[in-house]
């Protein structure tokens, strides 16, 4: 009888144990594709440029998952290509940097353009995060990208905004690029994003006329350009290499 009513009490606080396990993991804040755990905490760290997590190495290979109002495309990014560059552009991609964003430069049979985030603190906070240069890789081919940047006669201008090759573009080749990969998937989706703005919906980098995109974010861009695609969000994953 002692034996029994023993196992019944057990059971009971097994029970109630696995019960209170299961409300405690209930009231966790869920992990987003980016690993940051909570909304405050992912706007902290949007906000913070210096902090350690932006220094994260990406892995040899990973895949940035891109999903956006015309659809997803997957872009490959090889490490050894570009070591200072593919850190960064895995860290804007696994931290959410880019989530919501605007395609805001779209030039049919030229390239496809983003990197200004949407809050214009955001913006204001990476003014100056500046990148060290990898040595150049710059074979433009379709469907390559890189960092954009302001060219050769100014050094260390790489900062946040990527461009996708829509077709070859061998004029690009004379300048210091460096290709960080390819995109591997959706790539009629990137030819698909909406371009009747052209350079008119602030340019690139070295035209010097972002400055209203920047400082007014999502609302400007929405109320000037309101035809740009966006960024829904991007994940990330590392995969097994395939290059040399």
């Amino acid at each position: 009888m002692e034996i029994g009513m023993t196992r019944h009490r057990l059971s009971i606080l097994a029970a109630s144990l696995a019960s209170a396990f299961v409300v405690a993991c209930a009231g966790r804040p869920a992990s987003t594709a980016s690993g940051v755990s909570s909304t405050g905490n992912r706007e902290a760290l949007l906000l913070d440029p210096s902090n350690p997590e932006w220094s994260t190495p990406a892995p040899p290979v990973s895949h940035l998952r891109f999903e956006t109002t015309k659809g997803v495309f997957v872009l490959e990014v090889v490490r050894d290509w570009g070591p200072i560059g593919a850190d960064r552009l895995y860290n804007l991609a696994r931290l959410g940097y880019y989530d919501d964003g605007r395609f805001h430069r779209v030039n049919k049979e030229y390239i496809a353009q983003w990197g200004l985030n949407g809050n214009p603190a955001v913006n204001a906070a990476w003014k100056d995060a500046y990148l060290a240069d990898d040595p150049p890789r710059s074979n433009n081919k379709r469907g390559t990208f890189a960092f954009a940047m302001k060219g050769a006669a100014q050094p260390r201008t790489r900062k946040t905004q990527i461009y996708i090759n829509l077709k070859y573009n061998p004029r690009s080749d004379s300048e210091p690029f460096t290709i960080l990969g390819t995109v591997v998937e959706g790539m009629s989706v990137v030819d698909s994003l909406y371009s009747g703005y052209g350079e008119n919906s602030g340019s690139g980098v070295r035209q010097g006329r972002q400055g209203p995109l920047e400082a007014g974010g999502n609302a400007f861009m929405d109320k000037e350009y309101p035809l740009l695609d966006r960024i829904k969000r991007v994940t990330v994953t590392a995969v097994p290499s395939r290059h040399q």
